[in-house]
C-alpha cells in the first residue's frame, strides 16, 4: 500500500501520508481478517480435535497461547465453530419438580370427554414452582376451564397440603361474591 510506503520508507506521519492520497487514516491501519482465517481454521480444527471436550472460550484460550499466540476474540471462534459444525448444544442442568414413582393412588380424568359449556362447570388446578435466586416458592392455582380465568391461588415456600388448600379456599370465596 502506497500510503504504509511513504509511512514506513520516507518517514511521513500516517496523518500526512494519508491525508496527501486522500485516505482515511483507518485505511492506513485496516488488517484483512479473511486472510488470516484459512490457518486460523485449521489451527481450530486441529486444538478442537485435540480437546473435544472444550467450547469456544477453552479453546479460544488455547489458540492465544503458545505455539499459536492468535490475537482473536472469543465471538469469532464462536462463528468460525458454527461455520465449521463444531459447536455443541449448551446442556442445561434440569430441575425435577415431579415425582411419578409415588405409591400413591392415581385418579382417572373424569372430565376428558365433557362438553364445558358455561362457566363454573369444571374447575381445575395445577401446582409450579417459580425460581429465585436461591431457592423456589410453590404457586397453586384453582382455574376456571370455560373462561380460563383463575378463581383462586396461593404463594408458599413450602409444597404442602396446606398450599393447595389455601388455593381452594380463596377460590370459594371469590365464588359466594
Amino acid at each position: 500500500m502506497i500510503a504504509r510506503s511513504l509511512s514506513e520508507k520516507h518517514g511521513y506521519a500516517v496523518r500526512a501520508a494519508c491525508e496527501f492520497l486522500e485516505l482515511s487514516p483507518s485505511s492506513y491501519y485496516y488488517c484483512n481478517h479473511k486472510e488470516l482465517e484459512q490457518p486460523l481454521k485449521a489451527d481450530l480444527e486441529v486444538v478442537a480435535g485435540q480437546h473435544p471436550t472444550y467450547g469456544s472460550r477453552r479453546l479460544t484460550h488455547q489458540l492465544r497461547r503458545k505455539p499459536f499466540e492468535y490475537r482473536v476474540n472469543r465471538k469469532r471462534i464462536q462463528r468460525l465453530m458454527r461455520k465449521m459444525g463444531l459447536l455443541r448444544p449448551v446442556k442445561r442442568r434440569k430441575v425435577r419438580t415431579t415425582d411419578s414413582q409415588h405409591p400413591y393412588l392415581r385418579y382417572p380424568n373424569l372430565v376428558k370427554d365433557l362438553e364445558i359449556i358455561h362457566p363454573d362447570q369444571v374447575w381445575v388446578s395445577d401446582i409450579t414452582y417459580i425460581r429465585l435466586q436461591n431457592d423456589f416458592v410453590y404457586l397453586a392455582i384453582i382455574m376456571d376451564v370455560f373462561t380460563r380465568a383463575i378463581r383462586g391461588w396461593c404463594l408458599s415456600r413450602t409444597i404442602d397440603q396446606q398450599l393447595t388448600l389455601d388455593a381452594l379456599r380463596a377460590a370459594l370465596q371469590g365464588q359466594s361474591r
